[in-house]
């Protein structure tokens, strides 16, 4: 496949994307809590789309896509918005560049292995983080904290979309990249656009 051929067969899985999100996890007109403790009237149900069968698709392949000349092992999030995102990105990789996957508890579990972390992952290893919507980015970076106690490589999150709100800068001061497949801007609809 040329280069011209793929990119422009990822510009048409971007806009699918994109056309899913608006019908399956885009909600407005509401008063919607937000995990900052913010309130907006526009809030992304991200699991709609990471459960749909082609939005699962085709959001595993753009996070592959932005990790491509990564040198991560490992793919992970925070329970729960991660947890479908970490496993279709797990599930994809396995074609192109093998990443194991794992998800960290907000919580540790008070029976069985009582792990924080569950999944495939080993110390100091170099680890991509995931996460359906950003807002200030704590919520990533407590994931982040919990990978990097284990001399973990942490350097980028990679989201499926920024709802442009400060975490691109928080996470720059933690030292971590924030890759956004989208922004809350792109979805903001003009007389032209239908979800």
């Amino acid at each position: 496949m040329s280069e011209d051929t793929r990119t422009q067969a990822r510009q048409a899985g971007r806009r699918r994307l994109k056309a899913i999100i608006q019908r399956e996890s885009m909600l407005t007109g509401g008063d919607f809590r937000l995990s900052g403790g913010g309130t907006s009237s526009l809030f992304f149900d991200m699991k709609k789309t990471m459960l749909h069968p082609e939005g699962s698709n085709l959001v595993a392949d753009l996070v592959l896509d932005a990790l491509e000349n990564g040198d991560e092992e490992y793919v992970g999030g925070l329970e729960m918005g991660a947890v479908p995102l970490v496993a279709a990105v797990c599930v994809k990789s396995f074609l192109r560049r093998p990443l194991k996957a794992f998800f960290v508890r907000k919580e540790i579990k008070d029976h069985g292995t009582a792990k924080l972390i569950d999944g495939q992952i080993e110390d100091g290893a170099a680890v991509a983080l995931v996460e359906d919507v950003t807002t200030t980015g704590a919520s990533v970076f407590k994931a982040c904290t919990v990978v990097r106690n284990r001399g973990c490589t942490v350097t980028r999150v990679i989201t499926i979309v920024d709802r442009l709100e400060g975490a691109r800068e928080y996470l720059a001061k933690e030292g971590l990249e924030l890759v956004a497949l989208f922004t809350r801007d792109d979805f903001m609809i003009d007389d032209a656009e239908t979800p």
